[in-house]
């Protein structure tokens, strides 16, 4: 069901500051994530080895995490190096460790074979640690498969429907745009789309001085296997050229998502959303938050049905249309790496 062999969001890093012990399924997993007095990532099977006690209802103790139930103390590699009233430990006695990596005010962990863990396989996305892009990052609980969630970005026509007084601006985005450019990649996709001599979408218009003018407006979606969406926004004056590079007056975003398997029905879904045009304090910060919390609502409202409607009928098939040649691309490529994993499995297992 998963792509186990690859790197996930398991949380914000500001997530597990002042010493909590975060408790959260991924992937079906239950992990137990902490930080270390020197601010390393830990992650660990959350069910304690001797009684399957929750370490996230233990104490942590430097750089390890005692259980609460019976005392049993693990460090940061999962192996238990205190047994209250038992000198001897068993070499072999301790819970799960998975590899996990601090990048970006991200926490990344491979829940897959810790040996093929590459750091280097971790997307770059350098706005993410540049001051002059401002967010705030924020999360988001979806009872519904994480690949409806990714559908969904995938088509950038849903903005003109879903989120015609929000995100989108009008019906029109729908009728009379169509991508410039449709990049299909070894491990997912990249489109861009133009919307010329439009007005600005609700949110851009709280956060700008010229509200009534004409924009144009460039989406550039990149999503990525297992489920990282990056989506380059400009609004550019109506007419001023930008389609051929002059972004004189231009404003522009960075929208960074993040999709992660909590189970087959429900999904962790991080995001910041970012500008490079903010004063020194967070107001615009703010306002464009609120506007994606009020956007992204309205997607969750449909996913969830969506995500309902086909539990009631498992043998519903859904029917492509000519705007998902994008999500179709991500489906097909998913599936490959999924069945490759799977037959890798199982030819070392025999």
């Amino acid at each position: 069901m998963f792509l186990k062999n690859c790197w996930y969001v398991a949380a914000w890093d500001h997530e597990l500051n002042d010493g909590k012990l975060l408790e959260r399924t991924l992937l079906g997993e239950t992990v137990l994530l902490y930080k270390t007095p020197d601010d390393a990532v830990v992650a660990l099977d959350n069910r304690c080895c001797h009684r399957g006690a929750k370490l996230s209802q233990g104490r942590i103790e430097g750089d390890c995490v005692r259980c609460m139930y019976h005392g049993l103390k693990f460090d940061p590699s999962g192996a238990c190096v205190q047994i209250p009233g038992q000198d001897r430990i068993p070499p072999k006695l301790g819970v799960k460790s998975y590899p996990v990596i601090n990048k970006d005010h991200l926490v990344w962990i491979w829940m897959g074979d810790p040996a093929l863990a590459d750091p280097a396989g971790i997307i770059d996305i350098p706005y993410l640690r540049d001051p002059q892009w401002k967010g705030i990052p924020a999360y988001l609980h979806y009872d519904a498969n994480y690949l409806l969630i990714v559908d969904n970005l995938s088509d950038f026509a849903h903005l003109a429907f879903v989120h015609t007084n929000t995100l989108g601006g009008s019906e029109e985005y729908a009728y009379v745009t169509k991508p410039v450019a449709i990049e299909r990649l070894e491990n997912g996709f990249r489109v861009e789309r133009w919307h010329m001599n439009s007005d600005a979408p609700p949110f851009h218009k709280k956060v700008i001085p010229n509200k009534a003018d004409k924009v144009d407006r460039r989406n550039i979606g990149h999503m990525q296997i297992p489920g990282i969406f990056l989506l380059e926004s400009l609004f550019a004056p109506a007419g001023s050229g930008a389609e051929k590079g002059n972004l004189e007056g231009a404003r522009e975003y960075r929208n960074c998502q993040f999709m992660t398997p909590e189970t087959e029905r429900s999904t962790h879904f991080f995001w910041n959303y970012l500008n490079n045009f903010e004063g020194t304090d967070y107001t615009i910060s703010m306002s464009l938050l609120d506007s994606l919390i009020e956007g992204f609502l309205e997607d969750k409202e449909i996913i969830e049905h969506q995500q309902k409607v086909l539990d009631d009928d498992p043998g519903f098939k859904m029917t492509a249309v000519a705007a998902d040649v994008a999500l179709s691309h991500f489906r097909w490529t998913l599936d490959r790496m999924l069945e490759a994993e799977q037959s890798e499995t199982a030819m070392a297992a025999e």
